[in-house]
């Protein structure tokens, strides 16, 4: 549902504003553009995204507005603190737009005091937590990288709706760049602030997703170039992005038939923040409420791989998170039938219940991080919004940049040029890279219907994808459906033996943890499927974890790297090839340097460090990185290869014949 212009005879923006401050009206300003958008209506709490009322009694479809609160990741079998915070629904009865410019006039100017102002969490002990998830978690295999929040609280005495409105009016004068900018009072529920980042919009059959990472801290401002530049040449904000785009790739292959295409990098400017970003397209017929659970929630604000950074959340965080790291969805009804959902993620916001203010913020850990700097992140990611409501903080602390206010002075939002970089050397830097992504993810990917003219080197074969805690095994099933596989992803624990004989290859998937933990279900279950399916001579490809279980199975040794490849792109020998992979891996196989065979299989392995990079032998292939990362410029081609060796034949069948449709 658009909205549209009120007629002459309704009320203006300062009646409608003041009606809003003296009822007990549910209701949510939302500014997308230029104007602003005033929802009313009814509260529905539900149960789950499933229950989302999108149609009312009669059958007729509906706008509405829902709070997703994080312990929602519930619905996909992950942990979450639970605080009981409602899944809450704004049953939209009226749609209006407002002026911006009027809407502003009529919003209250006082900006009510916050007392008693600061961070629940020391810098110091955040760095203290941070510290111990990069060695106990990414060291140990865990993850690739985890985003732990920190709370900033202050008491707030004034009417909650008068303080919601007025910090509303106060973002919308001095934040910019957000993607949406709102309030939202539903009960005794009530959000106000400018998301930078959209997590997931699906509108006339395109699902886009936004992914977001890398922050730059302004002085005074403005980017000191040659700070800016430093931070666009920054391996670990590159790959830190790199791995979110991974990530958000994995659900873009859920949810969409033709997988995602990646566009950018591109920058997002905020007041006292700049951000680097992709854009993920793809094409979906879904239902908008099955897309937002199959992408619940942004990497950005959680971490990889997903479900395993889930459990490290609920393990560090010592309280749950409401509706921080959740989305604002609104679903609105379109013309064709159906509805659009346009659905921001819940950061950079502030919460007031009971005369208390939330605010929470979190850091993407990676293996570089340094934990200090961590937690300056995370303060100057809440600056902009409680600076811009009243509330001073300082964003120093020993080591970091400060980041004054940015004043009347800055340049206007979507600036490519920050400080005294031209657009030009702005765009050639970004652009580089884009030189380390693979061309597979950067073009248009064509639909099922349409390979069977491709002439796919492995049409009417089958695949069953045995998906080990890892998303990445939705990325591979696409590919290896573009080389013509039909393909059925399972989880490890549901997979039937009938299954298993069933297809033609059997890929034993990738996923965290320490492959020589024998008392891990998981490690266990995907050790036997490994085992059976050797002994049996049925084809296998097994990917990173699985690959790991066959080496030991072969009687490698196993142990962990020095320092964990989480997110890197490494050039590796594969069988009389170098090819560029993306490697998220902590162990691995060795061989003295030199080994060509070994438990009867051929290895490839780095001929200095004896590093394996993959095995082969009748009927089985496995590769130690993630072929179907971003990060693998030459993993199409490496997996047309291993295919083509675990399923027996020395070149790629070249007939073309009907595929049929894949089962999910």
């Amino acid at each position: 549902m658009n909205p549209s212009p009120a007629p002459a005879d309704t009320p203006t923006p300062l009646q409608r504003i003041t009606a809003l401050r003296s009822a007990t009206t549910p209701f949510a300003l939302i500014s997308r553009g230029n104007g602003v958008e005033l929802l009313t209506g009814t509260i529905a709490d539900v149960q789950q995204l499933a229950d989302i009322p999108l149609h009312d009694d009669a059958g007729s479809a509906r706008e509405v507005l829902a709070m997703v609160p994080f312990n929602r990741i519930r619905e996909r079998g992950y942990a979450a603190l639970d605080d009981g915070a409602p899944l809450r629904c704004l049953l939209v009865d009226e749609h209006s737009s407002l002026p911006l410019a009027q809407t502003l006039d009529a919003l209250p100017k006082q900006l009510p005091r916050v007392h008693d102002a600061g961070f629940t969490t020391s810098d110091e002990e955040y760095a203290r937590i941070a510290r111990q998830v990069i060695d106990r978690e990414i060291g140990t295999g865990a993850g690739a990288n985890f985003v732990i929040r920190r709370d900033f609280t202050g008491r707030v005495d004034a009417d909650p709706r008068t303080t919601a409105l007025a910090w509303f009016r106060a973002l919308l004068e001095r934040e910019r760049g957000a993607y949406w900018t709102f309030a939202i009072v539903l009960g005794d529920l009530v959000a106000v602030g400018a998301s930078p980042e959209a997590h997931v919009v699906a509108r006339g059959g395109a699902v886009t997703m936004n992914p977001i990472s890398g922050t730059f801290r302004h002085v005074n401002g403005q980017p000191d170039p040659a700070a800016f530049a430093e931070f666009l040449n920054s391996t670990k904000e590159t790959e830190e992005l790199f791995m979110v785009v991974d990530e958000e790739m994995k659900m873009m292959s859920q949810v969409c038939s033709s997988g995602g295409r990646i566009s950018g990098p591109r920058l997002k400017r905020m007041s006292r923040l700049t951000h680097t970003e992709y854009v993920l397209r793809g094409a979906s017929q879904e239902d908008p409420r099955r897309v937002l659970r199959q992408t619940m929630f942004a990497p950005t604000v959680t971490g990889s791989p997903m479900q395993n950074a889930c459990s490290v959340i609920a393990r560090y965080e010592t309280s749950p998170r409401g509706y921080y790291s959740g989305v604002a969805a609104l679903f609105s009804p379109e013309a064709a039938g159906g509805h659009e959902l346009d659905a921001p993620i819940l950061i950079r916001t502030a919460y007031l219940r009971d005369g208390m203010m939330s605010v929470s913020a979190g850091a993407t850990l990676v293996r570089h991080s340094d934990p200090l700097s961590e937690a300056a992140e995370t303060a100057a990611k809440v600056s902009g919004l409680l600076r811009a409501i009243g509330v001073d903080i300082a964003t120093a602390p020993i080591g970091a940049t400060a980041a004054p206010s940015a004043g009347p002075s800055a340049p206007p939002a979507g600036s490519t040029a920050p400080g005294e970089l031209s657009s030009t050397e702005v765009e050639a830097l970004l652009h580089a890279r884009n030189s380390r992504l693979a061309a597979f993810w950067l073009q248009r990917q064509p639909a099922l219907s349409t390979r069977k003219a491709l002439r796919a080197p492995f049409t009417g074969f089958t695949a069953v994808v045995v998906d080990a805690e890892d998303r990445f095994s939705t990325m591979l099933a696409h590919q290896l459906r573009h080389l013509g596989l039909d393909v059925e992803v399972v989880a490890w624990d549901a997979v039937t033996e009938a299954r298993i004989t069933s297809a033609d290859l059997l890929v034993a998937g990738p996923g965290p943890g320490d492959p020589r933990d024998r008392t891990d279900p998981r490690i266990a279950r995907m050790r036997q499927l490994i085992v059976h399916r050797r002994a049996a001579g049925r084809p296998l490809l097994a990917v990173c974890l699985s690959h790991q279980l066959l080496a030991l199975e072969c009687g490698l040794d196993l142990r962990a790297l020095d320092e964990p490849h989480q997110g890197v792109q490494l050039s590796v020998p594969v069988f009389g090839a170098d090819a560029r992979i993306g490697f998220y891996n902590t162990f691995a196989a060795r061989v003295a340097p030199g080994t060509l065979h070994a438990g009867g299989a051929e290895v490839a392995a780095d001929p200095v460090t004896g590093v394996v990079a993959a095995l082969r032998g009748p009927g089985f292939a496995s590769v130690q990185g993630h072929l179907e990362s971003v990060l693998s410029t030459d993993g199409l081609t490496t997996l047309t290869r291993l295919v083509a060796q675990a399923l027996g034949h020395s070149k790629p069948r070249l007939e073309s014949a009907p595929v049929a449709p894949a089962v999910r």
